[in-house]
């Protein structure tokens, strides 16, 4: 069965604060909206991620939390990665590479600029900068998530909140 795999920036996170260590930035209240939105238009295309999968990162934890919410997946069921956090392109395809090909759908959270450019990489696309909370739908013609590399898949659906430009 091919695999899809659904790559989603974190939602807007608040501002760098040197007094709090990056990977504990909590999302804005526009983030929060932005992840809300986003995930009931998942839910309104009938998209349904059979796992979750996120960088433990404050900011990407909380965005996988509301599309686990609206898509009626358990908290406990979203994995966390550590190495998705501060990841180069390569260590997300190898991530990718790893999942349970019992799973078919795919959903994963994490940080540009590695997002952004894992998309690229996987369908050859040419986008400048997912914004934040930007999901792209990703379509592979193979039955086991070892076979993703470079230029195997197909772009199906790229969308993000009309306020992130």
């Amino acid at each position: 069965m091919p695999k899809q795999l659904l790559i989603i920036r974190h939602a807007k996170a608040e501002e760098a604060d040197f007094k709090k260590p990056d990977f504990k930035r909590a999302l804005s209240h526009r983030g929060e909206k932005n992840a809300q939105e986003m995930a009931k238009r998942l839910k309104t295309k009938n998209l349904h991620p059979q796992i979750l999968y996120s960088s433990p990162a404050l900011r990407a934890i909380s965005t996988a939390r509301y599309f686990a919410h609206e898509l009626g997946i358990a908290q406990s069921e979203i994995i966390q990665d550590p190495e998705i956090y501060d990841a180069l392109t390569d260590t997300l395809l190898d991530c990718t590479n790893n999942l349970d090909d019992q799973a078919d759908f795919v959903a994963l959270f994490g940080h540009n600029p590695s997002i952004t450019d894992l998309v690229n990489k996987f369908c050859g696309a040419d986008i400048d900068n997912i914004p934040t909370c930007g999901i792209a739908l990703i379509l592979f013609p193979f039955d086991s998530w070892k076979m993703l590399s470079g230029r195997t898949g197909e772009l199906i659906l790229y969308d993000y909140p009309k306020n992130e430009h």
